[in-house]
């Protein structure tokens, strides 16, 4: 019983060395397309999924948000916002 629970762990770290030497992830949002966001953009938002948050910093720093659109479809936006800036 130890012997195949001991396969069976080595056998999960090996598929997931594997994924992750690959590229994949098990995150859905990485495979949807990324949108860049440039000023001025017309956004067709009508329920936000998740939102990156922010670090504790001064400094612009890259941000994303999955949101879905009036079609129902689930988008990716990468943006630009500014961290939390906290006493500086």
């Amino acid at each position: 019983m130890i012997n195949k629970l001991a396969c069976l762990s080595i056998a999960l770290l090996a598929s997931s060395a594997a994924m992750a030497a690959s590229g994949e992830s098990s995150d859905p949002a990485s495979e949807l397309p990324v949108t860049q966001y440039e000023y001025g953009m017309e956004l067709d938002i009508q329920k936000v999924i998740s939102v990156t948050p922010k670090p504790d910093t001064c400094d612009v720093v890259p941000a994303t948000m999955i949101y879905v659109d009036s079609h129902g479809d689930t988008q990716r936006l990468d943006y630009r916002a500014m961290g939390n800036c906290l006493g500086g």
